[in-house]
């Protein structure tokens, strides 16, 4: 209880309260065995310093991402995260605990989550944007669920191009949340609209790097009462293409982790939700608002929160969403730095390495590019198995990129998923094709 701020005294004043002598009392009816169960292998206590050591060598086990040639994506992305970020998500007028539901003590953490949204709605051209969920695959699955209030129809259709955890994560809530999902199989193009299809997801650049227009496919939803979900992974990439809501989108959720946050190992991340104005009621998560107060200074409120922790559970959009609040900052003073000009230009530096990338592999007799259009990631076919080869590179330091097949078990054995940023140098594109070179040699 070191972080309660109990005495001995008061301690003792709450057992005799409840009536018990000790604390072991409220654990009389738990088996011994349960209880305190020994484990086996379990090390003896040691000092703080010890412990330190200890973890601090098993870190050291693991490959960072700058320590040599690093070509993965697939849905988290490296990129240069300014020093300004770390140094200013630390002061005290934007880092907070938690949510602002009393605004007059937390204008600093208002001010930015309004700034935020702004941010969002004008990078996917949508009307309106929420103070962020979790994390992408969520918001997407979000999404599936406020099309279907929206429409009063029970059914969606995932595309294949889809990232595959982003599909695996919508399948878990759908076996419980009672409504039907028809998830294509990858790389599948063709599918039936119904008057039961709530709502199409697509991803926008595709899980395979894939750049779609996919606006005759929104006009087709439209027709048919259907909403068009689009899914962001590589926010980076809304610097250089049309933004999904110019295209037709309905509602454009995503993942916001190129933007001021590392890889960290897969997270924590933060989710983007953006949707038109008419549906602004039905978006889960909460908007932040400007308002002014009774001496007519500018100010900022939660103005829609209807959420599990403001609202009767039953009539809430949500019950399972909060935002990510310390990604966000991150996120939002990132693209303030960036601005508008800085965001392009950046974007322009991922593509270009890219596109060498691919140029230098296409040297390389029996490689195989199968994505047309791409911004920062494409997929590669290679003459021999893609896992071995992946592994093979590990052990001489370079991350060649994910082999398909680990994530599509069973399936495109050969091909290979490879991502550059602005940080991949033309020695890492080097290497890379040396080695592969020399591993098909």
């Amino acid at each position: 209880m070191r972080y309660l701020a109990h005495t001995s005294a008061r301690r003792k004043e709450i057992l005799e309260t409840i009536g018990i002598s000790c604390v072991d009392d409220l654990f009389k009816d738990v088996a011994a065995s349960v209880l305190n169960p020994s484990i086996e292998g379990l090390p003896d206590y040691q000092s703080e310093w010890a412990v330190e050591q200890h973890f601090r060598k098993l870190a050291n086990q693991n490959r960072n991402a700058s320590d040599g040639p690093f070509f993965i994506g697939g849905g988290i992305y490296r990129h240069h995260i300014p020093a300004a970020v770390d140094h200013l998500i630390q002061r005290g007028e934007f880092l907070t605990s938690y949510t602002p539901y009393q605004p007059e003590i937390s204008q600093g953490t208002l001010q930015y989550l309004f700034e935020f949204q702004t941010q969002v709605a004008e990078l996917t051209g949508m009307d309106i944007a929420n103070a962020s969920l979790y994390d992408g695959a969520t918001s997407m699955v979000e999404a599936i669920m406020m099309a279907q209030r929206i429409t009063g129809r029970k059914k969606s259709i995932i595309s294949g191009g889809v990232h595959p955890h982003y599909t695996e994560t919508a399948q878990t809530y759908a076996k419980f949340g009672g409504f039907s999902l028809e998830c294509l199989r990858p790389n599948t193009t063709d599918l039936t609209l119904t008057p039961e299809t709530a709502c199409v997801v697509i991803q926008y650049p595709n899980f395979f790097g894939e750049v779609n227009d996919f606006r005759e496919l929104a006009k087709a939803c439209h027709d048919n009462g259907s909403l068009l979900v689009v899914v962001i992974t590589e926010i980076m990439s809304l610097g250089l293409l049309e933004a999904p809501g110019n295209l037709g989108a309905d509602i454009v959720v995503g993942e916001g982790q190129s933007l001021g946050n590392g890889m960290n190992f897969g997270g924590p991340t933060l989710g983007l939700f953006a949707c038109r104005e008419k549906n602004i009621r039905q978006m889960p998560g909460r908007i932040v608002g400007e308002t002014v107060d009774r001496d007519g200074k500018r100010g900022w409120v939660l103005t829609l929160s209807t959420r599990e922790q403001h609202i009767r559970r039953e009539k809430a959009t949500s019950n399972i969403c909060t935002n990510s609040g310390l990604c966000v900052l991150g996120f939002t003073i990132h693209l303030s730095l960036l601005g508008a000009v800085g965001l392009e230009r950046v974007a322009k530096l991922n593509h270009a390495q890219t596109v060498k990338l691919r140029g230098e592999l296409l040297k390389i007799p029996g490689i195989k590019v199968i994505t047309k259009n791409f911004f920062n990631e494409f997929t590669i076919e290679l003459p021999v198995a893609a896992e071995p080869f992946v592994e093979a590179l590990a052990k001489d330091g370079i991350l060649a990129g994910i082999p398909l097949s680990r994530l599509y078990p069973g399936q495109f054995s050969n091909q290979l998923l490879l991502n550059a940023t602005e940080l991949t140098s033309d020695e890492d594109i080097a290497a890379l094709s040396l080695a592969l070179c020399s591993y098909l040699s």
